[in-house]
C-alpha cells in the first residue's frame, strides 16, 4: 500500500496544539504531491497553548496570530481532538497502531528552580504559575497570591518577568478592559503591592527583555521605573557584548533604561525597581517569605562577546513579602517517552525523537517546539523549529516501516479508541462554540471575552441549552 495518496493518507498525530503544534500541521497539510492528515491533540478542550494561557491579557495583539492557526484548521485533512491526555485516553503503543507517525510539540510548562535555601517558603511562587492564574488556566485556578504584601521580588528580566512585573503594577481599570480571568481582577483590585523590585544577574546590555516589554513599564500609568544609575554604567565586558551583539535590542534597551535616570524617584505611588548584576542566595523568612538576600555580580567576558556573570562576595538585604522566580520554563517528560531531565527535554538529533541522549532514534516519533530545544524565542521562532522537523518526517515517510502487528490508521478506528475509553473529544467546531460562549461572555463586561476557566465549565457551554 502506497502512502500518501488522496485513498491513504501519511496520518499523523500531533500532541499539543500551541505554536509549534499548528506551525507543524500547516506545514504537513499544505504539501503538494502527497496527501497528509493530521489530528491535532490537545489535553485541554481549547487549542492555542500559551498564546491563550501563556500570552499577557494586555497584549491582545500578540493574540492575533490566532487567525493564521484557524486558517490552519479549516485546511482539508485537519482535525482537532482537543481534550485528550496523551498517555492516559490514548497511550504511545494505541498512537503507532493508528497514524503513520507522532509528533509531540507539549511545550515547556514547568519552571526553573534556582536551587537557594528558603525558595519553598510561603509566598516564594513560580512566576509560571502566577501567569496561568491570572490568564485563567484551568491548571492553576486554584491558586492563591498574598497581594496584601506591600513589597515583591520578580527574579529574571525576560519578557515574563517584565508581564508579572506590569500586571501587578498596572491600573485594574485598564486590565478590566483585557480578557484577565475575572477572580484574578477582583484579587488585582484589592491589591497592596507599592513597590516591584525587577532583579536581573548580568548587566543592563544582558538582559533578555525586548524594546516593547520594557518601554510598556516606563509608560504605565500610576508607575515610576527607577533605575540606579551606576548599575546602567558599562563594564569591559558589557562593551565587549555590545560590540559583538548583532541585534540592536540590547543597545535601545539600555538607551531606554538610560532614558529613565533623570526621574530619578518619580512622583507615582507605586515603583518598579530595575536593578542588575544581583543573584538571590536566599529567600529569608521565619515561617514566610520576608526578604531576599541578594550578592552582587561582576561580568566577566570569554573573549567572544559574551559576559558570564560571577559573585563578588559583597551582599545586600531587601525586605520583600512575595517573591516570583522567572528564571526560564522546563519541559515535562510524558508517558513512555525518553525524558532528558537535565536538559528539560525530549531527547532528540533535529527533531527526530531518541531513545536517550545522544542515542539511537526511536522510528516514527518525532518533536518539535520548546520540548525539542527548551524555551527559547518568541511565538514565531516555532515556525521554522517546527518546518525544520516536519522536513525529516517527510522525509523518513518515503522509507515508511510500519509494524507488523495490528494496524488501522484510520479516523473511525481512532473515534472508537476514544469512545472506549471514555474521551469526550472536543472538536474545532466545538471549540469555536465555546469561543463564541466567552466572547457573549464578556461582551457586557467591556471584555473582548470572558474565559471559561474550568474543563467542566467548557465542555457544559457544548451542551444543549
Amino acid at each position: 500500500m502506497t502512502v500518501g495518496t488522496p485513498e491513504h493518507p501519511l496520518r499523523v498525530a500531533i500532541f499539543g496544539s500551541g505554536p509549534a503544534g499548528f506551525y507543524a500541521a500547516e506545514e504537513l497539510l499544505k504539501q503538494t504531491g502527497l496527501s497528509v492528515a493530521v489530528d491535532l491533540y490537545d489535553r485541554l478542550p481549547t487549542p492555542y497553548g500559551l498564546v491563550r494561557g501563556g500570552v499577557a491579557p494586555d497584549h491582545e495583539n500578540i493574540k492575533a496570530v490566532i487567525k493564521i492557526y484557524e486558517r490552519t484548521a479549516n485546511r482539508p485533512g485537519f482535525r482537532f481532538l482537543g481534550n485528550v491526555s496523551f498517555g492516559e485516553q490514548i497511550t504511545r503503543a494505541e498512537v503507532l497502531a493508528h497514524y503513520h507517525q507522532a509528533l509531540f510539540c507539549t511545550g515547556a510548562k514547568s519552571d526553573r528552580r534556582m536551587g537557594i535555601p528558603g525558595e519553598d517558603l510561603p509566598g516564594s511562587h513560580p512566576a509560571t504559575i502566577f501567569v496561568g492564574w491570572y490568564n485563567g488556566h484551568p491548571d492553576f485556578v486554584a491558586e492563591s497570591f498574598d497581594l496584601s504584601a506591600e513589597r515583591v521580588a520578580v527574579i529574571g528580566n525576560g519578557n515574563v518577568a517584565m508581564d508579572v512585573a506590569r500586571i501587578l503594577a498596572a491600573p485594574t481599570a485598564e486590565l478590566a478592559k483585557t480578557d484577565i480571568a475575572g477572580y484574578a481582577l477582583k484579587a488585582l483590585e484589592k491589591s497592596r503591592v507599592r513597590e516591584i523590585f525587577l532583579l536581573g544577574r548580568r548587566g543592563p546590555a544582558q538582559a533578555a527583555f525586548t524594546n516593547p516589554e520594557i518601554r510598556e513599564l516606563c509608560d504605565l500609568g500610576g508607575v515610576d521605573l527607577v533605575v540606579q544609575p551606576g548599575e546602567l554604567e558599562l563594564d569591559p565586558a558589557s562593551e565587549a557584548f555590545l560590540a559583538a551583539s548583532k541585534d540592536p535590542v540590547h543597545r535601545r534597551n539600555l538607551d531606554i533604561l538610560k532614558g529613565q535616570i533623570a526621574k530619578g524617584e518619580g512622583t507615582q505611588g507605586r515603583k518598579l525597581r530595575a536593578r542588575f548584576c544581583v543573584s538571590p542566595v536566599e529567600v529569608k523568612g521565619a515561617g514566610r517569605v520576608q526578604g531576599l538576600r541578594l550578592e552582587r555580580n561582576r561580568l566577566e567576558g570569554d573573549g567572544k562577546g559574551g559576559a558570564k556573570a560571577v559573585g563578588t562576595g559583597a551582599f545586600e538585604e531587601i525586605a520583600v513579602d512575595l517573591v516570583f522566580r522567572s528564571i526560564g520554563y522546563k519541559g515535562v517528560g510524558l508517558p513512555d517517552l525518553p525524558f532528558d531531565e537535565r536538559g528539560g527535554i525530549i531527547p532528540n538529533a533535529e527533531g527526530r525523537v531518541l531513545d536517550k541522549p545522544g542515542g539511537q532514534a526511536i522510528s516514527r516519533l518525532y518533536v518539535a517546539g520548546w520540548i525539542k530545544r527548551g524555551p527559547s524565542g518568541v511565538i514565531g521562532t516555532n515556525k521554522p523549529d517546527a518546518i525544520a522537523t516536519v522536513a525529516h518526517m517527510l522525509r523518513d515517510a518515503k522509507a515508511l516501516a510500519l509494524p507488523a502487528g495490528p494496524f488501522d490508521p484510520s479516523p473511525a478506528a481512532v473515534d472508537a479508541l476514544l469512545r472506549a475509553k471514555g474521551a469526550r473529544a472536543v472538536s474545532f467546531a466545538d471549540w469555536k462554540r465555546i469561543d463564541q460562549a466567552e466572547v457573549a461572555r464578556g461582551k457586557p463586561l467591556g471584555k473582548p471575552r470572558e474565559k471559561f476557566t474550568t474543563v467542566p465549565e467548557m465542555l457544559a457551554a457544548l451542551r444543549p441549552s
